[in-house]
C-alpha cells in the first residue's frame, strides 16, 4: 500500500513587492497553521517516510513546520523543483516516480494544482479548492507509486486548519 497526503502550503505573505513569487515567505498565520497542521498529524500518528516540497518559501517553510512537529528531520526533506508551477500532469508524474522504498510521502505543493490532483486521484472530490495548509490523505492499493490511479485510490482523511 502506498499513503499520500497532500498539502498545500500555509498561507503567505504579500507584503514584499521586492520578492519574487518563488521567495514569498509564510506570512503570521502561515507561521501558526503549519505547525498547528503538523500537530494534527503527529495526533493521528502519521509518520511520513519522506517529505517532499516545493522549492518555493513558503513551501519549503511549511515543510519543515509540519516536520518539526512530526519529529522527521529536516535536512531529510527532498526539493522537487518540478512541483513548482506544475500541472496536473506534472505532478502526477512526481508522484509517480517517487521511490517504492518510501510508501509513505507528505508532498507539499501550490494551488491550483495541488486540489486538482487531490480531486483527480480521491474517491472523494472536494466540493472547493484546498484551504492553505490543509491536506488529504489518500491510499492506494499497489505496491509501485509508478501503478497509484484513481481506480486503487482509497480516501482516508481531509483536514485544514479551520478544523484543529
Amino acid at each position: 500500500m502506498r499513503t499520500l497526503y497532500l498539502m498545500r502550503h500555509a498561507k503567505s505573505s504579500w507584503s514584499f513587492d521586492e520578492l519574487s513569487d518563488q521567495e514569498r515567505p509564510l506570512n503570521d498565520r502561515g507561521r501558526d497553521d503549519a505547525p498547528r497542521m503538523g500537530q494534527a498529524l503527529a495526533e493521528r500518528r502519521i509518520v511520513p517516510d519522506l517529505i517532499v516540497s516545493s522549492p518555493a518559501v513558503r513551501a519549503m517553510s511549511t515543510a519543515v513546520l509540519v516536520a518539526r512537529e512530526l519529529k522527521y528531520p529536516s535536512a531529510n526533506i527532498v526539493v522537487e523543483p518540478e512541483i513548482y508551477q506544475a500541472d496536473v500532469d506534472a505532478l502526477l508524474a512526481v508522484i509517480r516516480g517517487l521511490p517504492d522504498d518510501a510508501p509513505a510521502v507528505l508532498l507539499t505543493g501550490h494551488n491550483p494544482t495541488i486540489t486538482d490532483v487531490a480531486n483527480h486521484l480521491s474517491p472523494s472530490p472536494l466540493s472547493g479548492e484546498m484551504p492553505t495548509a490543509a491536506v488529504m490523505c489518500l491510499h492506494f492499493q499497489t505496491e509501485k507509486w509508478a501503478d497509484i490511479m484513481p481506480q486503487n485510490a482509497e480516501f482516508y482523511f481531509y483536514d485544514c486548519p479551520k478544523n484543529c
